[in-house]
């Protein structure tokens, strides 16, 4: 954790890991695949937060076969007592406030955008545009994997998509308003 007692990445794959195998046993393949679509599409692609291994989390004694032994014969594993306390002490960690850097250069391009040329500025309102329009199918493709699963995360993908949604329209105007100055 951080000194804040925020996650770090690699501990956001670990509660990633240990809660969706909190469902009920699954094999080590279908668990990797749910852990990397669940986390592409949330943050794209990304080493830091698909460094952490399920093998690892086996040898910790956070998580243990119930049928074949390990990778190789793509065991069927179960969360143990000691990944039930880690899940626990994961999912109540607090939540850092958005610190991403790429907010940070979103938010330095609109503080000066307006000093660039304007084809410049427009080149960099498209690139907005490409990176809003993926974020948005990102969230659209996890929404769809989602459906009819228990818990809330359907609904907080609803509300970020309508939130991604609404930037989109905005950075079209705002490229529209550009265009014509």
């Amino acid at each position: 954790m951080f000194a804040d007692k925020t996650l770090t990445p690699r501990e956001a794959t670990r509660l990633c890991v240990l809660g969706t195998i909190a469902q009920g046993p699954m094999r080590y393949s279908e668990l990797a695949t749910a852990v990397r679509h669940f986390i592409g599409r949330l943050s794209g692609p990304s080493l830091d937060l698909m460094g952490s291994s399920v093998e690892l989390m086996r040898y910790e004694g956070l998580v243990e076969p119930v049928e074949g032994e390990g990778m190789a014969d793509d065991a069927v594993l179960r969360i143990t007592t000691a990944g039930e306390d880690a899940f626990h002490e994961l999912m109540t960690a607090p939540v850092r406030p958005a610190s991403d850097l790429s907010k940070l250069v979103t938010a330095l391009k609109f503080r000066f955008l307006h000093l660039l040329p304007q084809q410049d500025q427009e080149d960099q309102i498209d690139l907005l545009i490409d990176t809003s329009e993926t974020g948005l199918a990102r969230l659209t493709d996890l929404r769809r994997h989602m459906d009819g699963q228990a818990g809330y995360m359907t609904e907080w993908l609803d509300d970020e998509i309508v939130r991604a949604e609404a930037r989109l329209v905005w950075l079209e105007d705002l490229r529209t308003r550009v265009g014509q100055e």
